[in-house]
């Protein structure tokens, strides 16, 4: 009788690409926060804008790509996180710079009651219904007269304050909440929950089977999502200035997202960076030509969707194994010195 070669079974959590761009990135993150010692202001406008793109994209990226569900209301969140934030700068003489985090929290909370009514909807009537709760908050500022009604009005909490130190400040804001962002989705994907809220987008019933509590992923997920875009919100009309409903509570602020997300690759950390920077792009360097720059945007986004199905990022990924921010585990068993793949689970 002849005995099996011992073995040792080893979990991957890393990949090549994903150590390289963990150097690469404190590396960029180090240079970046330097940039209002020796940068132009139009280059710190020009990140905070497009930081809060990606924010906004990454939360509903979370929401709808790693949850299943489809929100095209998340505007809601956005232009609220800017209301609260503009009303404890204006009103309440807090600084707006700490308001940031305040409305964005304010955003998450309101999430919980919101949720009552959204929850009771699911698949195409949960996405309507969430653009008609988005409309419900823009109608309620655009009649309030005490920030300005239907016109808006300016964040006065901020004129005691030069304009470098409130680009500068307001810069590295943005630096700290992309980071931020960033490193907390990442850890949470990567653990049991991330895991639970992709087995809930894929199928609740057999989620819950399993002793999921579907309810309350769901809810987490939604309200950080909410905190996410209230954040963007904040931070946003911190750097405008100014802030009005049509504006703040636009449909255009999701739409946009979910082209990010699509043409970067629904689903993937990656997705909405890679997405963000190349709508950014073609805002900045397209967006004169008018009604051929949106129709422009509509033909990029069928294009990717029918050649790249999985997004830019997810074809680089496909073809050459590309993973910056990899989510999955590979075990790998090892016998007699040599290491097999076995298994690699999401």
């Amino acid at each position: 009788m002849t005995s099996m070669p011992p073995s040792i079974v080893a979990v991957e959590r890393a990949t090549a690409a994903s150590r390289a761009a963990l150097f690469a990135g404190i590396a960029i993150v180090l240079v970046a926060a330097s940039l209002p010692f020796w940068g132009e202001s139009s280059w710190m406008r020009e990140f905070v804008e497009i930081a809060c793109y990606f924010i906004f994209a990454m939360m509903w990226n979370l929401l709808a790509g790693y949850g299943g569900m489809v929100s095209i209301g998340q505007q809601a969140f956005f232009g609220f996180g800017g209301y609260v934030m503009l009303m404890l700068g204006n009103f309440a003489g807090v600084n707006p710079f700490v308001a940031i985090p305040m409305g964005a929290l304010a955003a998450g909370l309101v999430a919980v009651p919101v949720s009552f009514v959204a929850f009771r909807l699911s698949g195409g009537y949960f996405a309507i219904g969430t653009w008609v709760i988005a409309e419900v908050f823009r109608l309620s500022f655009a009649n309030a007269s005490v920030v300005g009604g239907g016109s808006g009005t300016t964040l006065t909490a901020l004129r005691g304050i030069d304009k470098a130190t409130r680009e500068s400040t307001t810069y590295w804001m943005a630096l700290a909440c992309v980071v931020a962002a960033i490193v907390l989705v990442y850890l949470f994907l990567r653990s049991k929950r991330g895991l639970a809220l992709l087995a809930i987008r894929d199928n609740e019933v057999a989620a819950e089977s399993q002793g999921i509590p579907v309810a309350r992923m769901k809810l987490a997920v939604y309200v950080v999502a909410a905190f996410g875009a209230g954040l963007a919100g904040a931070l946003y009309f911190v750097g405008n200035l100014r802030i009005s409903p049509d504006a703040a509570f636009s449909v255009n602020w999701t739409a946009f997202a979910i082209f990010m997300v699509v043409i970067g690759g629904i689903g993937r950390i990656e997705g909405p960076l890679v997405g963000a920077l190349i709508f950014w792009a073609l805002n900045k360097f397209l967006s004169d030509y008018g009604t051929w720059y949106l129709l422009g945007l509509g033909l990029l986004a069928i294009l990717v969707t029918l050649f790249f199905k999985q997004g830019l990022w997810g074809f680089a990924q496909q073809r050459w194994g590309w993973s910056l921010f990899p989510t999955q585990r590979k075990l790998l068993g090892t016998s007699a010195g040599n290491t097999t793949f076995l298994h690699q689970r999401p």
